[in-house]
């Protein structure tokens, strides 16, 4: 049997890094990314500006939210202001500046970095659960986008069109200042995290039911972040080779942990679930690869970070190399999400950097 399926994991998720062009009602056609990308998590790399989130399902234009806040979707306070997603392309997307402010995708000069993923580039109804979804699926890559409309009672269920577990499901109420949910397999079901908060994981059967979620479907609480009136879900379920969703402990030493993937990480975020830490993202594109991989926060609009010597990106995993407290706490407790560079073993082994 194969290692993996997904010989060339750039086919399924990428990174692209671009500079702004323009400014207020201004666009730019970002090519370079593999394939039509059908979510695409836009943010500023050297100006203060909000994440943007935007996928196929939910639509183009005025459908952007943000991981770091919890406002509604186009969420500006005129709702073109800000910077949008135009159109989703054959070779990536087209970021609009916005009616006024284009600091959010492409403000002239700006640095930006969008992360992509592939899904069907279509959508379908989807009667798995008790509540029916709308459902963008890829069952090669283990990735789905999921649009429903929540009934507020305990048990109800969706389907996520995956026809496997998934391991980690990102949740939010696209008409409500709730929070962004996380369900992570290594907090198990009857304990729930917020993306756009430092917040430590908290006991919460509003969130999930207290139970795991299917081969078919996840279940909901009551709570409206996650079973309100119009909700989207990103689910991710693991791919040998591929994705890796799991868990680690820190400590505390600049010969930290290593983590075993299976892969060389193009993609990884790291969060401390015990205590108030942040969301940390890093990638394979951005200056400073190993061990100078720059990093931003998703709960925070803040400018790239120097992540000087804290994580070396190996051929099968990564090692952490500082006692910077958010990746590394002695004892410290940490779930992360990693998408490949290249796999372990396939057509074009990786190497360690």
């Amino acid at each position: 049997m194969a290692y993996t399926t997904i010989k060339k994991p750039s086919d399924y998720f990428n990174t692209k890094i671009y500079t702004g062009n323009g400014g207020a009602n201004s666009s730019q056609s970002i090519t370079g990314v593999g394939f039509k990308s059908d979510l695409v998590w836009i943010k500023a790399r050297t100006t203060t500006a909000r994440h943007a989130l935007q996928d196929i399902i939910r639509g183009t234009g005025d459908h952007k939210l943000s991981s770091n806040e919890t406002q509604i979707e186009g969420f500006d306070e005129n709702s073109w202001a800000g910077g949008y997603i135009s159109s989703f392309d054959s070779d990536g997307f087209t970021a609009n500046g916005g009616t006024s402010n284009a600091s959010i995708v492409n403000n002239n000069g700006e640095n930006y970095v969008a992360w992509n993923w592939l899904a069907s580039n279509t959508s379908a109804s989807n009667t798995d659960g008790s509540i029916s979804s709308t459902v963008s699926a890829n069952t090669t890559s283990g990735f789905s986008i999921v649009s429903y409309t929540g009934n507020e009672t305990s048990g109800a269920t969706v389907g996520h069109g995956l026809s496997t577990t998934p391991k980690m499901i990102i949740i939010k109420n696209r008409n409500s200042t709730d929070d962004w949910v996380v369900y992570h397999e290594s907090l198990g079901n009857t304990q729930s995290i917020r993306l756009n908060l430092t917040n430590a994981a908290a006991t919460t059967p509003a969130s999930f039911n207290n139970t795991s979620p299917t081969s078919s479907v996840f279940t909901l609480g009551d709570w409206t972040a996650v079973n309100g009136s119009s909700m989207i879900a990103y689910c991710f379920a693991e791919k040998k080779g591929f994705s890796k969703f799991g868990s680690y402990i820190g400590n505390g030493n600049a010969d930290g942990t290593f983590v075993y993937t299976g892969f060389k990480p193009a993609f990884l975020i790291v969060k401390g679930y015990a205590g108030s830490d942040d969301w940390i993202i890093m990638d394979n594109k951005r200056s400073g690869y190993n061990s100078e991989n720059e990093y931003l926060d998703a709960n925070n609009i803040t400018i790239e970070s120097d992540g000087s010597g804290n994580i070396d990106f190996l051929s099968n995993g990564f090692k952490i190399r500082s006692t910077f407290s958010s990746l590394n706490y002695v004892t410290g407790q940490y779930i992360y999400m990693a998408f490949a560079e290249e796999p372990l073993v396939g057509d074009n082994p990786a190497t360690a950097r």
